[in-house]
């Protein structure tokens, strides 16, 4: 096996570590600072493209010897993109907009190093049960909204607003472990391949069933 470089997450989503421990790699971790703002030009997918982008070089001129994952994940309804919440009335303005809808998931991946870089992102439906403002509230409430694209947690609690998802599960909770892993095996590392339904998060206490369509 050739000389590999060292990974670095530039995030600190415990969620993307979690997915990325998954995978059987040693890595590091140094968040990215670089800004989330979005292009009125370019579609959501596109904006989602280039945060990873832009998230991945911000932490490789960081750490040039090494091979840099940066990700991002949005959610997209009509086109518009629906990303983390401001504050936890923006929470509740978002769950109200998702609420007995479908919309989609998106989350790009980027790596950088040396002689590497490869971008691809994964895209995931899911569709959202009618939800009542006291729902709403008390989920909010609970702090579980915080820092969500979507301004849920589809392996939380968030789980119970859903009907069913389609694509990848790991897709929605902020990492594609099956994308993932072929970008790093394209590239000579030695990691599990998974299939396109992987659901493989523990979720917690919840015992609401999600239906994979």
């Amino acid at each position: 096996m050739k000389n590999l470089p060292a990974i670095v997450l530039a995030s600190a989503s415990p969620r993307r570590k979690e997915l990325l421990a998954l995978l059987g790699v040693e890595f590091s971790i140094d968040p990215s600072g670089a800004a989330e703002d979005n292009d009125s030009a370019l579609s959501p997918v596109e904006n989602c493209r280039k945060h990873a982008v832009n998230k991945a070089k911000e932490v490789f001129s960081r750490h040039p010897d090494c091979l840099v994952i940066g990700s991002d994940t949005i959610a997209t309804i009509d086109q518009d993109v629906i990303g983390k919440p401001k504050d936890r009335d923006d929470a509740k303005r978002i769950l109200r907009r998702l609420s007995g809808t479908s919309h989609e998931i998106v989350t790009a991946v980027c790596m950088i190093s040396q002689n590497e870089y490869r971008l691809e992102h994964e895209i995931s439906a899911v569709i959202m049960r009618p939800l009542e403002d006291r729902e709403i509230d008390e989920y909010v409430a609970s702090g579980e909204a915080d820092d969500k694209a979507g301004a849920y947690a589809i392996q939380e609690k968030g789980d119970k607003f859903v009907v069913r998802y389609e694509g990848s599960y790991s897709n929605i909770v902020g990492l594609p472990v099956n994308l993932t892993s072929r970008m790093l095996l394209s590239i000579g590392y030695d990691v599990p391949l998974f299939g396109v339904d992987d659901r493989i998060i523990n979720q917690g206490s919840s015992d609401n069933e999600i239906k994979k369509h």
